[in-house]
This record gives structure tokens, C-alpha cells and sequence, in this order.
């Protein structure tokens, strides 16, 4: 199964704060451990979102809105995409992981991604198709990149 780990923002995230030295080769070690162990897929840190937007949709319209977004505790300041065999190896992989936020109490989320199967008949063997078709066109072009 295919989770995604999303790592909660905190004040110094959203600030802008850099990891210490320590903090990333710890984290360094970590995701060497995943991609040793076969398990991580991607992952990166993201911005604060001061240099983001939002977009909602409202009917046909789209309103544009800048960041800063007030709510830390609903903001993601990195994640990982990983492949697992089950829930309980993704929480055991979590549990390793260096704390990302020294200092400040954070939050890791976990949170398995649809697959095929779990559309059922609405997604027609041809939309079934279309859809690996694209997989594999995004796969080809990282490899090109």
C-alpha cells in the first residue's frame, strides 16, 4: 500500500526556520534507511506558506488567495510518499523518525492513498487504462529529466 506521511507545520516551520545541522543529517539517515529498506517513493519539505496560494473553487469561479494561511496545525511543511505492506509498518517507520520539530510539539500524519480497486465499477476498464497509460507517461519523464 502507498502512504502518504505529512509532517504538520509549526511556528519556526512557518517562519521560515532552518533545520539545524544535526536535525538534517538525522534526517539524512532516515530517509537512507527508507530507501535502503525499499519503502520511500519521494518526499520533500515545503515552504512556509507565506510564499503560497490557495484556490477555491466556488462554482465556476476561482478565487486566488495568498498566504500566510493563519491555521499552523492544518498546514503540511514536508511529507514522504512510501510504499508499504501495511498501516502498522508505516506507523513503525514514524516511529523512527528523528522528532522534525525540535523544541515545538508536531505532528506526523499518515494517510493511505486510493488505488485502483478502490473506485469500482465507475472506473471503467478504459478509464482503468488511460490512467496507467499516464503512470507510466510521468515515470518516463522523471526518468528523462
Amino acid at each position: 500500500m502507498r502512504v502518504m506521511v505529512m509532517i504538520k507545520a509549526t511556528k519556526n516551520s512557518e517562519a521560515g526556520a532552518a533545520p539545524t545541522e544535526e536535525l538534517a543529517a538525522e534526517m539524512t539517515k532516515f530517509n537512507e534507511a527508507l530507501v535502503q529498506a525499499g519503502i520511500m517513493l519521494g518526499g520533500d519539505g515545503l515552504k512556509p506558506t507565506s510564499k503560497g496560494k490557495r484556490v477555491r473553487f466556488s462554482g465556476d469561479k476561482r478565487l486566488v488567495i495568498d498566504g500566510p494561511f493563519a491555521e499552523t496545525k492544518e498546514v503540511i511543511a514536508g511529507y514522504w510518499v512510501w510504499q508499504v505492506k501495511s498501516m502498522d509498518e508505516a506507523i513503525e517507520w514514524v516511529r523512527r523518525c528523528p522528532h522534525p520539530m525540535p523544541g515545538e510539539d508536531t505532528e506526523i500524519e499518515i494517510r493511505p492513498f486510493y488505488e485502483l480497486e478502490d473506485f469500482g465499477a465507475e472506473f471503467t476498464p478504459e478509464l482503468r487504462e488511460r490512467n496507467e497509460e499516464m503512470r507510466a507517461e510521468i515515470e518516463r519523464q522523471q526518468r528523462t529529466k
